[in-house]
């Protein structure tokens, strides 16, 4: 389990309004977040009823797409 330590800033009634927390616990919920979202996309892949296709065709379609963009 990820632990942060945060740091809130208020407003003049005390309620939350921002938080501010060190670069090395941003930068580890950011690996997390990436982590979930690379869980979450390969979720999706193995439910799609898409056939998959061969690496050297990804590569080649991924390749081509730069080239245009």
């Amino acid at each position: 389990m990820l632990t942060v330590n945060p740091h809130f800033i208020t407003d003049k009634k005390g309620k939350k309004i921002s938080v501010v927390l060190p670069i090395k616990d941003f930068n580890a919920l950011m690996e997390e977040l990436e982590e979930l979202e690379d869980i979450r996309l390969y979720d999706e892949s193995v439910n799609s009823d898409e056939e998959p296709i061969p690496i050297e065709k990804a590569f080649k379609i991924i390749e081509e797409n730069r080239k245009s963009s």
